[in-house]
């Protein structure tokens, strides 16, 4: 059983408060700390600590992105 992260929680994985780089999609939260494109927290427009749900419609590929990352916990409704 994964568990269960806060969004504030979750927003402190941001890459500056604390070294790891966190994103939730769909209820589930990725550790993209080795992607180099999430280097100090930030990809593109985008900010490491938050769900991304919303924002990936806008995004130039597709949800298997998260394929190649592990699922470290579980964002609370």
């Amino acid at each position: 059983m994964l568990p269960e992260y806060t969004r504030s929680q979750l927003a402190l994985r941001n890459g500056q408060d604390r070294d790891e780089i966190w994103v939730a999609y769909q209820g589930e939260i990725y550790d993209v700390t080795k992607s180099r494109l999430w280097r100090r927290g930030q990809h593109y427009e985008h900010w490491a600590g938050q769900d991304l749900t919303d924002e990936l419609k806008d995004a130039p590929h597709t949800e298997y992105v998260f394929d190649k990352f592990s699922v470290v916990g579980l964002l609370k409704k």
